[in-house]
């Protein structure tokens, strides 16, 4: 083997490198000694270039403050600072020889020319992965939240999201429940490599403090092998370490109602926040051990305001504090250990959401802990990374109300029933919850070099455990779904909407639950649907009795349910010229362990293939063309073993009034669910398509063409609906043999298993998206940087489902093969526009903007049922052999709310001090004051407060925020 690229040291985790290239007059410059190093790591590495004149350096911390210093032979030395390292990416940089004059010695002097930019805008020519690289000085230079999740809105193709778990590409924006839009469950969060997502929702499950973030990477497309998920974004952040240096800081920002303009909307509310962090690193031992930590409060107090009479309903309290601590052990030149801490409890007297009357309001605790200890070890070409973490989250809330439960549904008087005549007494329930998460892993990198390229093979091994405790509480007994006293007389079949009976508040009974009202009561379906509610007897606020459900067993019980997850993966990345290849494959596995702590099922092992071809245009590290494939499987989430594992917690009765007797008609719980035999993992293929390329030295231009398909979507089935043999099309089940009949089979059972549900692959259920993106980046030079991207796309499908939380399986008029299910995907985006920019003058001012623009959100025209917004639906017809009420056409995906755009401003100033500096900013917020709608009314008969149509949420009015920091 010869070797035709020199290169030094292995890459381990979160690590990075440099492809450097050095020229002279003559051509490449072999033999000239390159040092790296940078005060923010613990190593520097030194190499010689090879005969072509390059060399690669790899594992190195993630760091913009690097200084490359060359040595050549009949050169006078150079050395270039404030080089960037990125971590997963190999930049390229070039430095050229020649039109230097005689230094007087007979040397030449060496000239640098950058060739591919300062780092930031290079371009890995070996890489097809789409994302983007955010650094502490970007993040801190521009008018954020100051916090990880808000700096997710920077990154092109990323959706609003009021809560932080943003939706990008195919990933779902939409939920059934509550018609909640711009909350993700497809997204996986890692701070210092600890997954922090929460194991059951798939939603971030960590804070910390946003200054002490070194880098945070998000990657969107093009995913390796090497991670799991991809088919939301991948959020990846990476935090500062100590120093030979003593470094610290200390801040404090504030904002209140006298900071904020007059709301358009709704009565101007108090409200108060405070958030003041410190940090310090520094050296126990130089050279050797470093430390970081970090501990920041914040606080907030916040009228909520009535929307219809506007009068103050409640003040919310919230106390967070995040604290950090990281000890970096250069143990000797090729091994470190590195142990992290980090930890958020939170504490919030109540809802912030106005549409919540305080009777149903709710206090939440949560928050926990986070450990991990690495270790890792270079041998030259062969890097080793080891390690093990923990995560630990509590998500509870409390009732603030004993008060029993009802929720009263209205038919006459409907246009005048108020959210408080809906939302009777308290929530009727307390729910603790523990989500935590634990996982150990090891990964090999090997460099290899021969006459037919370079290779940087990676392999990697995981097993990790998520578990899911949870104890449910009903204070006050039974929780209601009624009808209002004015309707008494109403007929079940009216009820359930028959005849167009058009209904405001949720109701809790529709068609798909006939059979088992039959099964209940005894009564034939013409007698069932004839019955009337009358009953009050027992009834909280002396309504009329329609459903209950009530804990009937092992009341408040706790119970703990598990997902344990293996993985293995394995790439090759070859350059060879101008070409490079990446190509992988990942194999996952799921367990889901049950409350009595039996395997209850082992998912089949999925294979994910990831192949990608790049081509440097020019050979110069400058530009490149790209394609990609891959397919990345669904992380399997713990609320799913919680639905079919729960065997040991509480029994749920749910109970039907006919003339004033209570009848059981289902038992949730324990044997609620069970997971088919056969049952598939979700996942999504992507194909991309790309360019990109540096202008000068500092602007990269890129462009991407994305498709990805989505199938074998996960969904709870009811086996009474789909599967039995002798049911009959005309109370909303499939006959056997028609178009929508399951046969046991399918599911992998010679029977019925003896469950309410059956977790199984949603059968026809897809979802399609093709989008464009195109992006430009000023990297920081000449007192200013920036960046603008414009995102297409059209996203289409069948299915909102993302695991057991929809009414699709539940509902034949739902299926995705039904009539009228197949459309535009709510929650959908179609197009957005993002830039932002910040100038840095010499004498310490610095001005900065972000603009966001988007052509606003796809939703349906919606009812209300048990919590769910579903589709406008027709009155019954038959279809394919079965009689429902089918979806309307044009109601799914075919409205869209207004479009709207925001601009945030911030101004900064730094003095320096003769011990550190102190700094002073001021954000303005939607400077602009435009309040304009972000989501408007999708229920038809409205909610009690607005008329569908109608504007829900907005713009906040323009907000100032106010900061000063010092450090050193």
């Amino acid at each position: 083997m010869a070797l035709s690229m020199c290169f030094v040291g292995a890459a381990i985790a979160d690590t990075g490198g440099l492809r450097i290239t050095i020229r002279g007059s003559d051509g490449p410059v072999a033999g000239a000694t390159v040092k790296i190093s940078s005060p923010s790591s613990l190593i520097s590495k030194t190499a010689t270039t090879a005969a072509d004149g390059t060399v690669r350096v790899t594992g190195l911390d993630p760091a913009t403050n690097y200084t490359v210093e060359i040595s050549a032979t009949g050169y006078n030395d150079f050395s270039a600072s404030n080089v960037a390292v990125v971590s997963g990416k190999d930049l390229s940089l070039g430095y050229a020889l020649g039109g230097g004059g005689d230094s007087g010695n007979g040397a030449i002097n060496l000239d640098a020319i950058m060739v591919t930019g300062s780092g930031l805008a290079a371009i890995d020519t070996t890489s097809a992965v789409v994302g983007t690289t955010l650094t502490l000085d970007m993040t801190e230079s521009l008018p954020t939240a100051r916090s990880y999740q808000s700096y997710l809105q920077l990154v092109p193709g990323v959706k609003p999201s009021v809560g932080g778990n943003p939706a990008s590409k195919s990933g779902v924006n939409y939920s059934d429940i509550g018609g909640a839009v711009g909350s993700s469950t497809d997204n996986l969060y890692y701070i210092d490599g600890v997954n922090v997502t929460d194991p059951s929702t798939g939603t971030f499950g960590s804070n910390l403090n946003s200054e002490i973030i070194q880098e945070m990477q998000v990657l969107t497309g093009g995913i390796p092998a090497e991670y799991a998920g991809g088919q939301g974004l991948i959020s990846k952040v990476i935090t500062k370490s100590g120093s030979n240096e003593w470094h610290g800081s200390v801040n404090y920002y504030l904002q209140n109602d006298r900071l904020v303009s007059k709301n358009k909307h709704l009565d101007d509310s108090s409200f108060s926040t405070y958030d003041t962090a410190v940090t310090l690193g520094g050296p126990i031992i130089k050279d050797k051990l470093w430390f970081f930590a970090s501990y920041q409060r914040v606080n907030r107090e916040e009228d909520v305001v009535d929307p219809v009479t506007q009068d103050v309903m409640r003040t919310v309290k919230q106390d967070s504090d995040r604290s950090f601590g990281k000890l970096t052990w250069q143990l000797t030149d090729r091994d470190r250990l590195t142990a992290t801490f980090f930890n958020d409890p939170l504490d919030r007297s109540g809802s912030l959401d106005p549409t919540v009357p305080n009777n149903r309001d709710l206090t939440r605790k949560q928050g926990g802990n986070n450990y991990k200890f690495e270790y890792s070890h270079d041998w030259d070409n062969l890097g080793l990374d080891v390690y093990v973490n923990k995560h630990e989250s509590e998500l509870s809330q409390f009732a603030a109300s004993n008060d029993p439960f009802n929720n009263v549904a209205f038919h006459n008087g409907l246009d005048g029933a108020s959210n408080t005549d809906i939302n009777r007494g308290g929530t009727g329930s307390n729910l603790i919850t523990n989500r935590d998460s634990k996982e150990f892993g090891a990964s090999l990198d090997y460099l290899l070099s021969t006459n037919w390229g370079d290779h940087t093979f990676k392999a990697g091994f995981l097993k990790g455990e998520g578990t899911y405790e949870e104890q449910t509480v009903y204070p006050a007994g039974p929780r209601y779904t009624s009808i209002s006293a004015g309707d008494s007389g109403t007929t079940v079949g009216q009820y359930m909407g028959q005849g167009g009976y058009a209904w405001r508040g949720p109701r809790a009974i529709s068609s798909t639950d006939i059979s088992r009202l039959m099964a209940a009561t005894g009564l034939s379906q013409d007698d069932l649907l004839a019955k009337t509610f009358t009953d009050t007897t027992g009834n909280p606020y002396d309504q009329v009795n329609v459903y209950r459900i009530l804990q009937s067993e092992n009341e408040g019980l706790a119970y703990t349910v598990k997902s344990k997850q293996t993985s293995f993966y394995l790439q090759d990345s070859w350059t060879l010229d101008k070409f490079s290849a990446n190509v992988g494959a990942r194999a996952e596995r799921t367990e889901f362990v049950n409350s009595a702590g039996t395997s209850i099922h082992k998912f089949d092992w999925n294979i994910s293939p990831r192949i990608s071809l790049a081509y440097d245009i020019n050979g110069d590290g400058r530009s490149k063309v790209w394609a990609y494939y891959g397919r990345y499987y669904d992380p399997i989430r713990a609320d799913m073993a919680d639905f079919a594992g729960a065997v040991t917690g509480p029994t749920y009765d749910e109970q039907i009034n006919i003339d004033g007797q209570w009848y059981t008609f289902r038992q949730r719980g324990p044997g609620d669910a069970a997971i088919a035999p056969n049952i598939k993992t979700p996942y999504t293929d992507e194909l991309m398509l790309g360019y990109a390329t540096n202008f000068g030295q500092d602007y990269a231009f890129s462009v991407t063409l994305t498709k990805r398909e989505t199938k074998d979507i996960m969904e709870d089935y009811d086996l009474g609906l789909y599967s039995d043999p002798d049911g009959v099309g005309a109370d909303s089940q499939a006959p056997e043999g028609s178009y929508f009949y399951l046969p046991y089979s399918y599911f992998g059972y010679a029977d019925n298993p003896g469950t309410n549900y059956v977790l199984g692959t949603l059968k026809g259920g897809k979802r399609e998206y093709k989008g464009l993106e195109v992006t430009l980046q000023k990297v920081k030079s000449n007192n200013w940087q920036g960046m603008m991207s414009l995102t297409l796309n059209d996203a289409h499908g069948n299915t909102n489902s993302d695991g057991n939380a929809d009414y699709q399986g539940d509902w034949i008029a739902l299926d995705p093969r039904a009539p009228n299910a197949w459309g535009p995907q709510p929650g959908n985006i179609k197009r957005q526009f993002k830039a932002f920019a910040t100038y840095y003058w010499d004498f310490g001012l610095e001005l900065s903007g972000v603009f966001n623009w988007n052509s606003g959100t796809l939703f349906s025209r919606t009812w209300l049922t048990s919590s769910r917004h579903l589709p406008m639906m027709d009155d019954p017809y038959e279809y394919e052999g079965v009689t429902d009420t089918w979806l309307t056409a044009g109601s799914v995906g075919s409205e869209e709310s207004p479009s709207y755009s925001t601009l945030d401003v911030r101004a900064k100033y730094t003095k320096e001090l003769p011990v550190g500096k102190m700094e002073v900013f001021l954000d303005i917020f939607n400077i602009l004051n435009r309040q304009s709608t972000t989501r408007v009314q999708d229920l038809v008969a409205g909610d009690g407060i607005y008329n569908f149509g109608e504007a829900v949420e907005w713009v906040e009015p323009r907000r100032a925020y106010l900061g000063v920091r010092y450090s050193f």
